[in-house]
């Protein structure tokens, strides 16, 4: 008998530490006013004694107490990140040892802000191939890699995890998708790039491990080919959402986003005032605050839409009923 991946519980967790846009005035060129009227962003949180892996293993650990399992019950983990405590061991296995998950295989993916919706797409996937359950993370520590003079880009981002858990069923809830990626644009936006120290390597490079973004080129991007992702998941498969949760970038983005697609702005969620721009990880934490709050309910007929986009170029579309 066929069986079909589920999200069946979702949790989350942010640093305790919370950085508001007055604060950050106090020591760049910014104000409250010029980061909240062009991004809709007003904190963030940050770590201050916490790595990637200790984030996505609380928000792991969540996703457990409230859904009765132990993390021997696990098949796999999957964590979606751009900011790793180390290349090797990746996040994953960092989490797999933090909730004793001695049965579950365990890596990372690399997709930035799209990499939530890579790492669901191929969980599921798996639960198709015959596994029974599983985790899937999106967890940042954008604070680390951030040029905190330069107030483009730093006044964005913030810290977290959040993510999902996958158990089999009887019926399909992944109904479309649609994923996409321009490694020939892959230079718009760049982060942790590493030096070669090798006494053999003769090239010289002016690349910084600190994230650099062309803003106006993402914008025109998201405006162009996030909008055409998304219009032809819904068009191809004739549902109308209930809601839809993109990646947390900027509301402005949003907006515009909402007016192209004529689509009622209400339709789609925002938290980005409270958390800025957390990578893979805002897709995840924006649905386990839905459904926390009762916006969304798990195990209900809710047609809900999951697009993220960002870095390599990446990007992609998850048609779902919860």
């Amino acid at each position: 008998m066929s069986q079909y991946g589920k999200i069946t519980c979702t949790g989350s967790y942010l640093p305790a530490k919370q950085v508001t846009n007055d604060e950050l005035s106090k020591f760049m060129d910014t104000s409250d006013e010029w980061i909240r009227s062009r991004t809709g962003i007003q904190s963030r949180h940050v770590v201050t004694d916490e790595n990637t892996s200790d984030l996505c293993t609380k928000a792991a650990q969540n996703i457990l107490k409230k859904s009765g399992y132990t993390g021997d019950s696990l098949d796999f983990i999957i964590v979606a990140t751009i900011t790793p405590d180390y290349q090797m061991p990746s996040v994953a296995c960092q989490v797999q040892a933090g909730i004793k998950a001695d049965n579950a295989f365990a890596f990372d993916i690399s997709a930035a802000c799209s990499g939530f919706v890579y790492g669901l797409s191929l969980g599921e996937k798996m639960i198709r191939s015959g596994y029974k359950r599983g985790i899937v993370l999106g967890g940042e520590t954008l604070s680390k890699v951030l040029d905190w003079k330069d107030r483009s880009s730093a006044v964005l981002f913030g810290d977290g995890a959040g993510g999902v858990l996958l158990e089999a069923d009887e019926s399909p809830h992944f109904l479309a998708e649609k994923l996409q990626s321009d490694g020939t644009r892959g230079g718009s936006l760049t982060s942790g790039f590493r030096e070669n120290k090798s006494p053999f390597y003769d090239e010289s490079t002016e690349e910084t491990a600190w994230l650099k973004m062309n803003g106006r080129a993402i914008f025109d991007f998201t405006m162009s080919d996030v909008a055409k992702n998304i219009r032809q998941v819904l068009d191809e498969n004739s549902v109308q959402a209930d809601y839809f949760l993109l990646h947390q970038a900027n509301v402005r983005i949003i907006d515009k986003l909402a007016r192209k697609l004529k689509i009622p702005r209400e339709k789609f969620l925002t938290n980005m005032d409270k958390y800025g721009n957390t990578s893979g990880a805002s897709i995840p934490i924006l649905l386990d605050e839905a459904v926390t709050n009762g916006t969304l309910k798990l195990d209900s007929t809710q047609n809900v839409v999951l697009t993220g986009f960002g870095g390599g170029l990446t990007w992609g579309t998850l048609l779902l009923t919860l």
